[in-house]
């Protein structure tokens, strides 16, 4: 189960925002703009959360200290398979505690304009509001692909997986995938690398192919291409 969780940790992008090490990092010092933000060093602060507390975390937005939970991918996680939950605590409560606690996010004065706005959500808001916002459902033989994508791609590229367009840049509908072959898809998947030897529009792409997807497996990685196949060839 640690295993499943460890990897589960890389898919999810858990070191990418909380630190390869899990010990947390400043994402933002601007004190004037969007503040100080921190993600938080998990192998602090998860000792001292029970497995139910920490599964608020993960899947409702819910801190057990704070008001309010910000920038959390709840919205994603909430659909998460109730083993895989079980599987990433299990690995998240296998790693010892190393490093300094880091401090609560500060917000800044353009972040709490955001936040008064409506423009930026606390998690448990998200939560609540994406709850039933699924992916197209390509039936029982696609269930695998559209679960990846709904606690992966939807995240950068909408819940519908037709693209984004924001100030943090655009993503296309993942229709695109219907012009790749297995071979290429894989490339894109576990080296960033797009077909035709074309440039990414947004290189977050690369990083995100590299640090998380590479970790799917081949099973996996068959089951996204032939739901992202479907969907795109589903009747208009």
């Amino acid at each position: 189960m640690r295993t499943h969780g460890e990897r589960l940790s890389r898919v999810l992008g858990c070191r990418g925002c909380h630190g390869k090490d899990l010990q947390g990092q400043n994402w933002d010092n601007d004190p004037k703009g969007y503040g100080v933000l921190w993600a938080s060093n998990l192998t602090r602060a998860i000792p001292a959360m029970t497995d139910a507390q920490l599964r608020d975390v993960l899947t409702k937005g819910i801190h057990p200290r704070r008001r309010d939970l910000w920038l959390m991918p709840s919205q994603m996680f909430q659909h998460l398979s109730s083993a895989d939950v079980d599987a990433l605590i299990a690995h998240l409560r296998s790693v010892k505690p190393a490093g300094e606690a880091t401090p609560d996010p500060r917000p800044g004065p353009r972040a709490l304009s955001q936040i008064r706005s409506g423009e930026v959500k606390p998690a448990a808001a998200l939560v609540r509001e994406r709850r039933d916002m699924l992916p197209f459902d390509a039936g029982p033989s696609h269930g695998l692909g559209r679960y990846i994508t709904e606690v992966t791609c939807v995240e950068c590229h909408g819940t519908k997986l037709e693209g984004r367009h924001d100030e943090e840049g655009s993503t296309p509908d993942l229709v695109v995938a219907s012009g790749y072959s297995r071979a290429e898809f894989d490339t894109l998947l576990i080296k960033g690398i797009p077909s035709g030897g074309r440039k990414l529009k947004n290189p977050l792409m690369g990083q995100v192919a590299r640090s998380r997807f590479s970790h799917l497996t081949p099973h996996e990685r068959d089951a996204v291409y032939a739901y992202l196949k479907a969907r795109a060839e589903r009747p208009q």
